[in-house]
């Protein structure tokens, strides 16, 4: 059996995550990315994507962060940190592929709401925008960087070895 996902049955808005890293799970990806506290609030405000330059600012901003939070010895925040530039990786890319950021034509029928997927509409054209595919670049690199430092892995390991 694998190791739990991520808890989407927490009240995040009412739990600090800080003080409780016990409650926190990595999960897959990106998942939780917009929900965790106190992260959230310190992290959005610096994830920008739109143009390279935009995007090197925020890599910048949030390699500094993940710093701060590794000097910190706070997994949480560097798990975080990680997620948002997979998040600007994935987002740009996306954007990159599809003008309107749209990967589908035509509405979500209503009994697919919520979840991912054709659902038998047919894919967009994909006109590749690059700039946005610059921008995906810089946060790639940056999200490989982190996920490949020894200090984050070793805090990665000890905290699924002690929470799950």
């Amino acid at each position: 059996m694998g190791r739990p996902g991520f808890d989407y049955g927490l009240d995040y808005a009412r739990l600090d995550l800080r003080a409780r890293p016990d409650l926190y799970r990595v999960g897959r990806g990106e998942q939780g990315v917009l929900l965790v506290e106190p992260y959230k609030p310190e992290l959005l405000p610096l994830w920008r994507f739109r143009t390279p330059e935009l995007a090197a600012c925020s890599v910048l901003a949030l390699l500094e962060r993940f710093e701060a939070y590794r000097a910190a010895g706070d997994f949480v925040g560097m798990d975080m940190t990680r997620k948002f530039l997979q998040m600007g990786y994935t987002r740009a890319r996306r954007y990159a592929n599809h003008r309107s950021g749209r990967k589908y034509d035509g509405p979500v029928p209503e009994e697919h709401r919520g979840r991912s997927g054709a659902h038998g509409r047919p894919e967009l054209v994909r006109q590749e925008d690059p700039q946005k595919a610059e921008s995906a670049r810089l946060f790639r690199e940056a999200w490989k960087k982190v996920d490949a430092d020894p200090q984050y892995q070793a805090a990665r390991t000890a905290h699924q070895a002690r929470y799950g």
